[in-house]
């Protein structure tokens, strides 16, 4: 097929090895293949293609291969190039610190072409080569790291993640008193982030999360059918930038449903959000715990918690913060577990 479509393109006679050709007529070899461990010396290019360095995520994870990576480009490859020379890079992003990320970080004249499987409205990017029925096949059971990079182009960087692991439970504890923390949008594009869980032994299990930009219209309803549904006895909800009446629209919802059980809260949060996400982080690991299959349940609340970088620029930080809220605040004092429904709400 080649040679129909270049009939006058061949390939010289007695220079045709799979690492390095020439073609006929030319003088000097026209393609070398090499790789970090290969060599390159005594040729020059004018087009270098480097295709997906790193094989694998235990690769992507070892901060020495990525270095090698660098240092392998810097003072290998890039004294090959020639005047004009183009660079193309194919990679999965495994890591921010791969070398992709390295070339986009230090040099401006770059032309980044990223395609993610699932688009951002949910569709994909190509139904015919990968389907949603398909990709949510092949996803359902897979490291959520692994779907990040190979399918979404969103790199995992476990060195420097805030939260290193988190704790599940298959059954939950008999005894509790159920509560609610929920973090408002402050702006246009931030989430509104509400987690419903339960108390036992000073230890803090998930029952359910909303995690949406969808408009206060949406979420105020949904906020409350969720406290309905989990019997929930207090609320507290952050007042900054309009949650006060987002948390009196949400006591109006709760009227409309019937339930007279839930004690709604609202308080301003005056403490730097950065520095408490920090501080408690480790708290949270330790005595957090959500259901097992909680990354099915809550896909997005769960990349941005695993996303959530200790050092750097985080985009948002809306689940980080409603999920220290969890932690930071312990059952109410002098309320007996069983006695959920004996609470009202505060108007």
């Amino acid at each position: 097929m080649y040679n129909d479509i270049f009939p006058n393109t061949k390939i010289k006679d007695g220079e045709a090895t799979q690492k390095k050709w020439a073609l006929a007529g030319s003088k000097v070899s026209n393609y070398l293949a090499t790789s970090p461990t290969g060599t390159a010396t005594g040729f020059g290019c004018t087009i270098m293609i480097i295709d997906d360095l790193i094989k694998n995520a235990k690769e992507a994870y070892n901060e020495n291969t990525l270095k090698n990576h660098i240092d392998w480009f810097n003072n290998t490859m890039l004294s090959r190039t020639e005047n004009g020379f183009k660079l193309i890079i194919i990679m999965t992003r495994w890591s921010s610190n791969d070398l992709a990320g390295y070339i986009l970080e230090n040099y401006s004249n770059v032309r980044h072409i990223n395609y993610k499987a699932v688009q951002e409205d949910g569709s994909m990017l190509c139904e015919d080569v990968l389907s949603k029925e398909d990709y949510e096949f092949k996803t359902k059971n897979m490291n959520k790291d692994i779907v990040y990079a190979n399918y979404q182009q969103e790199p995992i960087d476990v060195k420097n993640r805030l939260y290193t692991l988190f704790k599940t439970y298959e059954k939950l504890p008999p005894a509790h008193y159920v509560m609610n923390y929920t973090d408002t949008a402050d702006e246009g594009d931030d989430y509104l982030c509400s987690i419903d869980y339960q108390m036992y032994n000073n230890e803090h299990y998930i029952l359910d999360v909303i995690f949406t930009q969808d408009p206060m219209e949406v979420t105020e309803p949904a906020v409350a059918e969720m406290m309905t549904k989990d019997n929930v006895g207090n609320a507290n909800i952050e007042s900054n930038n309009g949650g006060r009446g987002f948390a009196r629209n949400v006591i109006t919802n709760l009227r409309k449903l019937g339930n007279r059980h839930t004690n709604v809260r609202w308080f301003h949060q005056g403490d730097n959000k950065v520095a408490r996400i920090l501080s408690n982080s480790t708290g949270v690991m330790n005595n957090v715990y959500f259901p097992i299959n909680w990354e099915d349940r809550w896909p997005e609340f769960a990349k941005h918690l695993k996303h959530y970088v200790r050092t750097g620029k985080n985009e948002h930080d809306d689940a980080e913060d409603c999920l220290t809220g969890v932690y930071e605040n312990p059952k109410p004092k002098n309320i007996n577990m069983e006695m959920t429904n004996k609470s009202f709400i505060k108007m």
